[in-house]
């Protein structure tokens, strides 16, 4: 599996063919050849609080303070997350019928556009927003994936969010038949910063951006199969999106209590464990938590920017499972090693 030729995945090695993220002091900083994801929507609907909570560990308290965004901010995250790439916030304010607003260089290299919309106002201008940015979008690159965020649902019950988000997807999905855009597609969430609703959200659309997502899938079920685990992620670190799952669904409690125990061990290990250069987390990460509800917790490095996370019940009568799992020899099998590779693990020649 290669990645597309006009989206920098990083840097391919020539002799195995593995793409590897850039080297801080080899790249500028910033690099608009990088695939890109674009936060849009009014003034005040949450677009940097996301951005900041999610990548850049901001408590959500904190983002209260934030000033409004005058100017679009690119967020470069290579180096610091298993995906390479751009998220581009934009002002509220944005004026597409400005002369100088460019809807080439914008959207032609986007591979995401999240609009944001504010759950606890009056959402009829956001909507009309909506159908102008998408619009415009899908003119100029029909491949994008359009996601719409129906933010700061913290505030509503669980009614009046079904209800909302019934209205939304119907209202928005009206104007573009009215408007000729049958075959543009949305995807709707329901998110907020004080839960881990966001970081859900935003692991799909990240996932949607991966070449290699189908491997990775392949990986985890190969897994799952030999070890007799219930379920596994793959989990980029620093932001707590999990990259790839198996095939099975997704439980929301077992992905809020993997996210809980990546903090966990973030933390412990900051304060117990650092490294001479000042990390918390290498080659030798491992740890395991047993609840009080039989539920067990393995974390297992994978590279350093992943981590492999296996929520599991253990019984009595159930063996328990090691943290070895994730070295099982099905994963280093000669017929997996290929994959492995492709998807940016090292042939550590166990195989």
């Amino acid at each position: 599996m290669s990645f597309p030729d006009d989206l920098d995945y990083g840097v391919e090695d020539e002799s195995t063919g593995i793409n590897h993220p850039h080297d801080d002091d080899e790249e500028g900083d910033e690099d608009d050849t990088q695939p890109r994801i674009l936060l849009m929507g009014l003034r005040r609907s949450g677009k940097s609080s996301i951005q900041k909570v999610v990548f850049h560990k901001m408590s959500p308290n904190e983002t209260l303070f934030l000033e409004s965004t005058n100017q679009v901010h690119k967020d470069d995250l290579s180096g610091v997350s298993f995906v390479n790439f751009q998220i581009w916030d934009f002002p509220g304010q944005v004026d597409f019928f400005d002369p100088t607003f460019d809807d080439e260089m914008i959207f032609a290299g986007a591979g995401a556009l999240i609009f944001v919309i504010d759950a606890q106002d009056d959402y009829v201008e956001a909507l009309v927003r909506l159908h102008t940015t998408v619009s415009r979008a899908y003119r100029v690159n029909p491949a994008i994936h359009f996601e719409v965020f129906i933010h700061k649902v913290d505030g509503l019950s669980d009614d009046h969010k079904i209800e909302t988000q019934r209205d939304v997807h119907q209202r928005a999905n009206d104007d573009l038949g009215d408007g000729g855009l049958d075959k543009l597609h949305l995807s709707f969430y329901l998110t907020s910063i004080y839960d881990h609703s966001i970081f859900e959200a935003f692991s799909k659309v990240v996932q949607k951006l991966l070449p290699q997502l189908p491997t990775l899938e392949n990986l985890l079920n190969i897994l799952i199969s030999h070890s007799g685990i219930e379920k596994a992620f793959l989990f980029d670190v620093v932001s707590k999106i999990y990259i790839a799952t198996d095939s099975s669904a997704v439980d929301m409690q077992s992905y809020e209590l993997c996210c809980d125990m990546i903090d966990v061990v973030i933390d412990v290990s900051c304060i117990y464990g650092p490294m001479e250069d000042g990390g918390a987390y290498d080659k030798e990460s491992l740890a395991i938590i047993k609840l009080n509800n039989t539920t067990v917790l393995y974390l297992k490095e994978i590279t350093r920017f992943l981590a492999g996370l296996t929520p599991h019940t253990w019984r009595a009568n159930k063996q328990k499972p090691s943290g070895r799992f994730w070295n099982t020899p099905a994963l280093y099998d000669r017929r997996n090693v290929n994959l492995l590779t492709r998807a940016g693990f090292p042939d550590d020649g166990r195989a």
